[in-house]
């Protein structure tokens, strides 16, 4: 990660007309408070049955019920959050091809530098799009490369600029994007990453992280195989596993595993539902220089193992249990919900940790909140009749940066419990 300098705006052929704003939206009192504390979001029925006429990616006036400014905002008209605000300023101008987008890139690059500098990981994110300025986008460092993700239409009309100020402040060796657009109608299938601008990315990009290595796939549909933000929980683990028994539980490509394993765990055990990421979890630690029976994979579903270690009165020291928001293993008898699902799994989990040991609790789901995680936790506690102490809440890294008024950006609740 170089220092940041100023990109110079390119228009790539485009044309730099002037943009026309379009209609005005009132809103009531709660949500225009809400918008003018900087959340971003503004959803259809909050217009109180008022359709927005413009097509997605016009910008248009956000007032109050008085008709006070508040923002302007993008339109989606494919997604159940129709308006994105892009500014607050009156005067912005904020329009494709105006350079405000260049301008927000270049600050959050600057903030990553102030936070790491020349030691800034190589799996990172290096744009928070709904607190830094471009709605329903981020942009994530992966090696040598960059990984835009789209989760709106609305915000396409910025694209070319948004990558016209990744190449002039990243310099990456090419920009991939991802486009995780959600109709009204249902989910769309995921889209596989494909390359916007720069060279063609290998099969396999390699990171580094706490002397850990790990392949990506810059392509892959449902996520490269590596989660940015989970990285202080993964340092809290590392530090904690030295001559421990470490559970991974749903472990996914095996970061967890193999930052336990290098840390000096005394022995790990990783179970996943889906037999292929073992391979990659394998992989992993080749890259790292572990040897791959170091970790012993299960390929199964969580509830049922750790059902199955509690009979067989297998113990462990330290358990890291980050399910998925929904997921149905082959074989279970139900599909797991994090909604509903979280104090069962807590309880499962207690049951398996020697006393003195410790659960990494963690959930992204969006629909539940740091009281909703700590309520399972208690729950589990209770069910499993142990006490527990939350000892550390471990949150999201610093470079998953949150505007104030925006709780919903502080998607991962991540806790260390202690079992006494």
């Amino acid at each position: 990660m170089t220092a940041a300098r100023r990109p110079r705006a390119k228009s790539r052929g485009r044309s730099l007309e002037p943009f026309v704003r379009h209609g005005s939206y009132r809103l009531p009192d709660d949500v225009a408070r809400r918008v003018a504390l900087g959340h971003p979001w503004i959803f259809r029925d909050a217009l109180g049955g008022r359709q927005v006429a413009e097509p997605s990616g016009s910008l248009v006036e956000v007032r109050d019920r008085q008709g006070g400014f508040l923002a302007y905002a993008f339109v989606d008209q494919d997604h159940g959050v129709v308006l994105r605000v892009m500014s607050r300023d009156p005067a912005a101008k904020v329009h494709p091809g105006a350079g405000s987008v260049v301008e927000r890139f270049r600050q959050a690059f600057a903030l990553r530098w102030r936070l790491f500098g020349a030691a800034a990981p190589t799996g990172m994110r290096l744009f928070a799009g709904d607190s830094e300025g471009l709605p329903g986008v981020n942009v994530d460092r992966y090696g040598d490369f960059v990984v835009a993700q789209w989760l709106t239409a609305g915000a396409l009309p910025w694209r070319e600029e948004l990558y016209d100020a990744i190449e002039a402040t990243v310099r990456p060796r090419g920009i991939y994007e991802q486009r995780r657009l959600r109709p009204l109608a249902g989910q769309a299938p995921p889209e596989p990453g494909v390359r916007a601008r720069g060279e063609e990315a290998p099969l396999e990009v390699v990171l580094e992280e706490g002397g850990a290595r790990f392949g990506v796939d810059v392509t892959a549909p449902l996520g490269v195989g590596f989660y940015p933000d989970l990285r202080p929980g993964r340092d809290a683990v590392a530090a904690r596993a030295a001559d421990r028994r470490v559970l991974n539980l749903f472990s996914y490509t095996g970061a967890f595993s193999v930052r336990a394993a290098l840390a000096g765990a005394r022995s790990v055990v990783a179970v996943d539902s889906v037999a292929k990421v073992h391979a990659r979890s394998r992989r992993n630690c080749e890259l790292s220089g572990l040897e791959p029976a170091r970790i012993e994979e299960i390929t199964g579903d969580a509830l049922t193992t750790l059902d199955r270690f509690q009979s067989d009165q297998r113990r462990f020291d330290l358990v890291i249990c980050d399910p998925p928001t929904f997921s149905h293993a082959q074989g279970a008898g139900s599909a797991f919900s994090a909604s509903k699902d979280l104090g069962q799994l807590a309880a499962a989990c207690f049951a398996v940790i020697e006393p003195g040991g410790f659960l990494l609790f963690s959930t992204n789901s969006t629909k539940l909140g740091v009281a909703d995680v700590e309520r399972a936790l208690a729950e589990g506690s209770l069910r499993a009749r142990c006490p527990a102490l939350i000892v550390e809440r471990i949150g999201q890294g610093s470079d998953f940066p949150v505007a104030p008024g925006f709780p919903e950006g502080h998607h991962l609740k991540c806790f260390l419990v202690a079992k006494q």
